[in-house]
């Protein structure tokens, strides 16, 4: 078979990932399998000589042992041309096929700084704060529940909740476009009732509809969601698609922050031997597609997350990428008013606390719970 040549620039993303062998000789092979498999998906020795066995075909970088005899770290590098600058051909060579096999888990990757260049939040934390003024402490967010309430309903609790000083006030990830609050009529009740607060309390709450729609209705619910007043967009990658959320983020006519929700993509993390690791799930790849902050479940709620778990997502979010901002981690899924010190001593100033139950517990006066939720924040950090 004749070699082939093919114009490559050299530059070369890295991905770590865990699998399962028994010897280091078996974790090896299983690791050029995954190479082959990632990217030409072609039996070794049928696949042409040259750049496309030389440098398409991705290359072990090293095969590392771990404290368990039979789980190894292994680092494979891949062709930045192998992804196409495409963010689906990307998410496909990291783990596409190989996300089908038992033990494999996608640990981390990295990018070199041509790839990371072109990808990204709008945003990010110094932007995010920017917009809401709020220059050091932890920013704050609620969420408008339960589904049933009418829009006039929810937009009672977003002026409440902004009255009180919320930083961030977003529909609830289960909030679409049900026949009890149509999607464009509680969009502009929410909207214009935080709009009302802001004027007279004199902060800056940020409404934040959720937008994960049928495909074809979604960039149209962003715009409008912008035209009304919306200040940030909440998005359900898992339930849209990673690029739609990358498509928004680069959208110049929204140029508005957004937030990812983990609906859907919880069980990639529920085995420690196969799927995706927390760091990268919850913390570079919202970061990498675009959003500004991504929702986790914290521990110590109703979610099964760890503490350290929690950390891994907080480094993620804030690991070396070239020059790409970092995001907040928006841990919530059960929090209270009582957790917010031994919260702020893992997670620090860089994080926005996302309270939903745990804010309408300690009376029925939001706007007062919100300000005292406010004023402990402002307190302790």
């Amino acid at each position: 078979m004749p070699s082939v040549s093919v114009p490559l620039s050299g530059q070369r993303f890295r991905v770590e990932y865990s699998l399962i062998a028994e010897d280091e000789p078996a974790a090896r092979q299983r690791a050029v399998e995954i190479a082959f498999e990632q990217t030409v998906e072609f039996p070794a020795d049928l696949t042409p000589k040259g750049d496309i066995l030389e440098k398409i075909v991705g290359q072990v970088q090293e095969v590392i042992p771990t404290e368990n005899a039979e789980k190894w770290r292994v680092i494979i590098s891949y062709a930045a041309e192998s992804a196409g600058d495409e963010t689906t051909q990307f998410i496909n060579v990291v783990f596409g096929n190989t996300s089908i096999q038992k033990g494999v888990r996608v640990e981390s990757f990295s990018l070199p700084p041509a790839m990371a260049a072109k990808r990204g939040p709008r945003f990010g934390r110094s932007g995010l704060r920017q917009l809401l003024q709020t220059p050091s402490r932890p920013l704050l967010c609620t969420a408008l529940k339960p589904m049933g309430y009418s829009a006039r309903e929810l937009a009672r609790l977003a002026k409440d909740f902004a009255h009180g000083g919320i930083d961030l006030i977003k529909d609830d990830h289960g909030l679409a476009n049900q026949p009890f609050a149509v999607f464009k009529e509680r969009v502009q009740a929410c909207a214009e009732a935080v709009h009302e607060a802001n004027a007279v309390t004199g902060y800056h709450s940020l409404y934040m509809p959720h937008i994960s729609a049928p495909a074809d209705e979604i960039l149209e619910r962003a715009l409008f969601a912008k035209e009304l007043g919306a200040g940030a967009l909440l998005v359900c990658p898992g339930l849209i698609g990673w690029d739609t959320m990358r498509m928004l983020a680069d959208d110049d006519r929204l140029n508005l922050p957004i937030m990812s929700h983990p609906a859907l993509i919880g069980s990639f993390t529920a085995s420690p031997d196969s799927g995706i690791s927390h760091y990268a799930l919850y913390g570079l790849m919202p970061r990498l597609f675009g959003a500004d902050a991504a929702v986790f479940p914290s521990w110590g709620g109703r979610f099964s997350f760890s503490k350290e778990e929690c950390a891994s997502i907080v480094e993620g979010t804030e690991a070396p990428l070239s020059e790409m901002k970092f995001i907040f981690p928006s841990p919530g899924g059960g929090m209270t008013l009582e957790r917010i010190p031994e919260m702020l001593a893992i997670y620090g100033r860089d994080v926005i606390f996302l309270m939903g139950g745990g804010l309408h517990r300690r009376s029925p006066d939001l706007a007062a719970n919100s300000a005292y939720f406010r004023e402990l924040v402002e307190k302790m950090a």
